[in-house]
């Protein structure tokens, strides 16, 4: 495999600029592209082009040489490309957005397709979504967290219930007897006996949940372990056993009798969700665009 043109002209921009989010805005392209551009011309020519600092990319003296080699060159190309261009053509501009698979799978994945530019999606944990966003390895991030760094901005714009959910077979009469009575030790010691779904990633739901209603910190392990709540749904569906789970995720299911929603909590237990930015962005188009879509969402 010979040398990509777009590591070069990636590798004279990150010289010129000093950093990937510099280089990025300077090609109109996403920070993640930037790094991984760097990343395979290093690996092709088998050397560190750049010392990484706190505040910049300082090039090394490998660095410099290569410099020196395709700056004029890649001028040359520059120039003939916009001489060429034809000036109606635009490029597609490409966002990162980071969010929960379970989000992405209900809210955003049917409108994929339909977006005027390219989008990049990220899953992980909600704090390395904030640090990502600080960086610049993120353009948007759909949160239940809110981070206190200062160029970053926080809106809310919509709220998720966590709820008690069962199989469609499930016989709740026992635990909602004793939830009427508002005997919660014994509903408490009941459900610990009941067949449970979640998720190996993210069990915070369940205990957040559990400590709110019960006043006890979860103390069982739930019976099956699945990859994600999209997963827990699709398994209860039709069947026995219970979870906690955000209400936007089964309401669909529930509609159509396949789950029981059995408990909302006392007290109810929601989360406010926001779309998280950079206050500087040279996205701003996209990312409302995007907004919008979820603001239709969540409204429906």
């Amino acid at each position: 495999m010979g040398i990509d043109l777009e590591w070069l002209r990636t590798f004279k921009a990150i010289y010129e600029h000093g950093t990937l989010t510099g280089a990025a805005q300077a090609l109109f392209i996403s920070q993640p592209g930037v790094s991984l551009h760097l990343n395979s011309l290093e690996a092709y020519t088998g050397y560190k082009l750049f010392d990484r600092s706190a505040k910049k990319l300082v090039p090394t003296e490998r660095g410099k040489v290569i410099y020196n080699f395709v700056e004029e060159p890649l001028l040359k190309l520059e120039n003939a490309e916009q001489l060429f261009h034809k000036s109606t053509k635009t490029e597609r501009s490409t966002i990162s957005i980071g969010m929960c698979f379970e989000t992405f799978q209900y809210t955003l994945e049917k409108y994929i397709a339909t977006l005027p530019f390219n989008v990049i999606i990220k899953f992980g944990e909600y704090h390395q979504m904030i640090h990502d966003l600080d960086k610049g390895l993120l353009d948007l991030i759909i949160t239940p967290q809110k981070g206190e760094q200062k160029n970053l901005e926080f809106h809310p714009f919509s709220k998720e219930r966590i709820v008690l959910i069962a199989g469609e077979k499930t016989d709740t009469k026992a635990l909602k007897a004793l939830l009427k009575k508002k005997d919660l030790a014994g509903a408490e010691n009941w459900l610990k006996e009941q067949i449970w779904y979640s998720t190996a990633a993210d069990m915070e739901h369940l205990k957040k949940f559990w400590q709110l209603n019960f006043k006890h910190h979860l103390d069982f392990k739930p019976n099956y372990i699945v990859p994600n709540m999209c997963s827990i749904i699709r398994c209860l569906s039709g069947e026995t056993g219970y979870s906690v789970v955000p209400d936007f995720l089964c309401r669909q299911e529930i509609a159509a009798g396949k789950l029981q929603l059995v408990w909302e909590g006392d007290p109810i237990t929601e989360n406010t969700l926001y779309f998280g930015s950079r206050k500087k962005t040279m996205y701003a188009a996209e990312i409302k665009q995007i907004q919008q879509i979820f603001l239709k969402e969540h409204k429906a």
